[in-house]
């Protein structure tokens, strides 16, 4: 797979990319993030792709326990990734301990199409890397020639 620039955006501005791409009022608008406000200032960088009728998002999460720590759910027609970000860290050096601790919560949203389903979504953890399916998200949003009567 290649990537190929259209336009000279910065590349991790994914929303407005995909704003751009298929306009603010398009039928295939599930990408549209709703709001994400958090009190930690963490918000995890997403990915998002299609594959065949399907949306894969990728989400960075390294270092967290996903088992534990984040939640991938189907909300009101947006699907919702949340949870805990901690980050502890400790340094010894000549006989001294400094040690970091940070932590927040995060929240990702993105609205989905109205035919799509908790069934039709599917996650997984790798290497760091949060990966969510929704199966069939561009199914039957190819645009059909209507033929003119004359």
């Amino acid at each position: 797979m290649s990537n190929l620039a259209l336009w000279s955006r910065p590349a991790w501005d994914t929303d407005r990319w995909f704003r751009d791409l298929f306009g603010p009022a398009a039928a295939t608008d599930w990408y549209k993030p709703a709001n994400e406000q958090t009190g930690s200032g963490f918000r995890p960088a997403a990915e998002i792709v299609k594959d065949g009728d399907d949306a894969v998002i990728r989400v960075e999460l390294p270092g967290v326990d996903v088992e534990k720590d984040v939640n991938v759910e189907v909300e009101r027609g947006r699907l919702v990734i949340h949870g805990e970000h901690r980050d502890e860290r400790a340094d010894e050096r000549e006989g001294r301990t400094l040690r970091e601790i940070r932590y927040g919560s995060f929240r990702r949203t993105f609205q989905l199409p109205a035919h799509v389903t908790s069934e039709a979504v599917s996650a997984s953890y790798d290497a760091g890397v949060l990966t969510v399916r929704v199966a069939g998200v561009h199914a039957g949003t190819q645009p059909q020639r209507i033929a003119i009567a004359k």
